[in-house]
């Protein structure tokens, strides 16, 4: 058996991203700039950047069909689809989320990392047991780390914070728990994860901070870059960098956490170049062209344009749809 691999769970689906000039007033006609169909979910653009650092890598998620399923997408960023034991599942409505049901069919000795994008956080939460039975069967040198993203700030996915071995939380969340920062943030909400995880805000230009089971906090400034390329993928990218430290294990908290955040800032990881993949503006092919911008210094947006975006292809493109489970993190 080859390297053991990350797995992204959670959403793939088409963003339709216009850009225009400046950001426009309500009840305006305002011409765009570009326009550009691609790929995003949190899911799936956190697989691309882990891709593209050089991690081995898979995305679980669902699809639709027709000119939403992306498949072109994930062949032009360069990677390797393979659906022969892909679980399929037909949906007469909106595209269904992974089920525990789905996930018995995974073979958690592939993976030395799950991450989970928190959506349908019940069927989330029996994903994890199973992981932590597996876990439970299995020597130390062979579980599988755990983490999730609470990101919505939804009452049903605050469940998750109790589970994972590393918690991400998003600055709307900390907000609706009425905090101000992300030291707070982790100080106020670290009694909610499981013993011994780590639990991580990050608060845009204000850094991130992180806590794990010694108490201590750490705070990692933003990096201002030169030249501000795209806010698009931000926390995502943000997300693969430090899901890939950790799970190298080479260092300790603090400096894994801090490496991630230089990297998701600076368009490059603490131990290595990330390759440039810029998006030309309004290229569109068929299904959704281009992989996440995530080249050049990912996560941040020109501060002399405004963007609108909508999403589609995700839930409500209704008709049948399959449940995929790609071996290559470029979906």
């Amino acid at each position: 058996m080859g390297e053991k691999r990350i797995l992204c769970i959670g959403l793939v689906c088409l963003d339709i991203i216009s850009v225009v000039e400046s950001y426009p007033a309500e009840d305006t006609d305002t011409r765009c700039c570009s326009q550009r169909w691609q790929r995003g979910g949190n899911a799936s653009n956190s697989c691309t950047v882990l891709s593209l650092l050089g991690a081995p890598c898979a995305f679980m998620g669902s699809l639709a069909p027709g000119h939403s399923a992306l498949s072109p997408d994930a062949l032009c960023a360069g990677g390797r689809v393979t659906t022969g034991s892909c679980p399929r599942t037909a949906s007469p409505g909106n595209l269904p989320d992974v089920t525990a049901e789905d996930f018995e069919r995974v073979e958690l000795s592939q993976y030395k990392w799950i991450h989970w994008e928190g959506r349908n956080a019940v069927e989330q939460v029996k994903m994890l047991q199973q992981v932590e039975e597996h876990n439970r069967a299995c020597p130390v040198s062979q579980r599988v780390a755990t983490s999730v993203e609470v990101e919505k700030p939804r009452q049903e996915l605050y469940q998750l914070f109790g589970y994972g071995d590393v918690v991400f939380v998003s600055k709307d969340v900390a907000k609706d728990f009425g905090f101000h920062s992300a030291a707070e943030t982790v100080k106020g909400l670290y009694g909610r994860v499981r013993p011994g995880a780590v639990l991580i805000c990050p608060w845009a230009e204000n850094g991130a901070d992180a806590m794990g089971p010694d108490g201590r906090l750490v705070h990692v400034d933003a990096f201002s870059p030169e030249t501000i390329v795209d806010t698009l993928g931000a926390g995502d990218t943000f997300n693969a960098a430090v899901i890939l430290a950790l799970s190298q294990g080479k260092h300790p908290t603090h400096t894994s956490f801090q490496g991630a955040l230089w990297g998701a800032g600076r368009g490059r990881w603490l131990w290595g170049e990330l390759p440039a993949t810029p998006v030309p503006a309004g290229d569109a092919v068929g299904s959704g062209a281009g992989a996440p911008a995530v080249g050049g210094a990912p996560g941040y947006s020109s501060p002399s344009r405004g963007r609108c975006r909508e999403r589609g292809g995700g839930a409500g493109c209704g008709g049948s749809s399959r449940l995929l489970q790609s071996q290559q993190g470029a979906l």
